[in-house]
């Protein structure tokens, strides 16, 4: 029976591929991680909330989940919750949730928010329409309480036709590691976060949210996301690109994806050339071109960023580096050279993955053929 026939989560015609719970109640090696978003423009903050459970079959040197969040000025706070018999997950829809400190013995299960408020000392549950928590942070002696509502606007895909998966038609067979889906690109979000003993109340924040699962994350990669920029309210972009495992051997990827206006512009292995250079830090370039359109994205912070953990064979370890205030420049035209877009923002995630320091490039701009113009 699906967690949202509660009427907690209502339909939603914009739920993406992969937005249910992957885990084959068998493997134990697995894990599977939720990243949810929060921008707040008129204060130039952001929070992000990370989500996962790893090795769920238990009794495992590695079996628990954890809570990871950015906070204001990117200030870090994790709490681990060990018991993987609290944690539960829809295999359909996007619900999910780990129950911590709590007085109810009863299964683990998607509450009210109210209900949640009221039993729940530690944990947390979100769905596509809803994040809501609590945790403790024993360094300050204090709670981080969360609570929002979100009207998804953009899932993964041109509004009016079913959503796409983020790494296309063969992510739905078991050959690639890790999975990655944009669970939504862009909504709007209304609630409170409390937060160093601050409440920040917020009407119709920009919210994102997407999630990874398989046995480990790439070996290298990168990330920038962004649905708040500068004179523009209805334009969301977020990109990735990393070497992934494909069956015996690895692949180096990437691809764009930009929400304005209604419409979807895709830029992915199947449709378009994509390029890149990244930097160890402070640096992202990307340039796409596909059949009919062409973009170029570039990042950068002077800001240091913040690490935060994800998951691999040792378990989570600090090897991902955050800004949640990167600053980004976007450029989409059509192959005549028409600007569709064009639009900045200071208020960007940008993010790097991988044990080693060298840069990551892939130019080989002079050496295509290119699809457009």
């Amino acid at each position: 029976m699906s967690l949202c026939s509660q009427n907690i989560c209502s339909q939603n015609n914009l739920a993406t591929p992969h937005s249910g719970y992957h885990w084959n109640q068998v493997t134990p090696r697995y894990f599977e991680g939720w990243y949810f978003r929060l921008t707040l423009p008129e204060i130039n903050q952001t929070f992000a909330f990370m989500y996962s459970l790893e090795d769920p079959l238990g009794n495992e040197p590695n079996s628990g989940g954890a809570v990871q969040i950015l906070g204001i000025d990117e200030a870090y706070l994790i709490r681990t919750f060990p018991n993987v018999q609290k944690f539960f997950a829809d295999q359909n829809d996007l619900a999910f949730g780990h129950w911590h400190k709590t007085n109810l013995t009863s299964k683990a299960k998607l509450l009210s928010p109210a209900e949640f408020r009221k039993d729940i000392t530690e944990g947390y549950q979100a769905t596509a329409q809803l994040n809501q928590g609590s945790i403790y942070d024993p360094v300050r002696n204090e709670y981080c309480r969360w609570e929002y509502q979100i009207k998804p606007i953009y899932g993964w895909g041109n509004s009016q036709q079913p959503q796409q998966s983020s790494a296309g038609w063969l992510s739905f067979l078991p050959i690639f590691e890790p999975g990655w889906q944009i669970t939504m690109a862009h909504g709007l979000a209304t609630g409170w976060i409390e937060w160093h003993g601050q409440k920040y109340q917020f009407t119709n924040a920009p919210a994102y949210s997407e999630k990874n699962w398989g046995s480990s994350f790439p070996e290298k990669w990168f990330w920038l996301n962004c649905n708040s920029f500068n004179q523009e309210a209805d334009l969301a972009v977020t990109a990735g690109g990393g070497i992934r495992q494909v069956l015996w051997w690895q692949e180096e990827v990437a691809l764009i994806g930009i929400h304005y206006q209604g419409k979807f512009y895709e830029f992915a292995p199947w449709n378009s050339q994509v390029n890149w250079q990244v930097e160890p830090w402070g640096s992202w370039k990307l340039h796409g071109e596909s059949t009919n359109y062409k973009v170029t994205l570039t990042g950068e912070t002077n800001l240091p960023g913040t690490y935060v953990r994800t998951p691999t064979a040792k378990g989570l370890v600090f090897n991902c580096r955050d800004t949640t205030q990167g600053r980004l420049s976007l450029a989409l035209h059509d192959c005549q050279g028409k600007t569709i877009v064009e639009a900045h923002s200071n208020l960007a995630g940008l993010e790097v993955g991988s044990a080693s320091n060298s840069s990551f490039l892939r130019d080989r701009t002079s050496q295509i053929k290119r699809n457009c113009g």
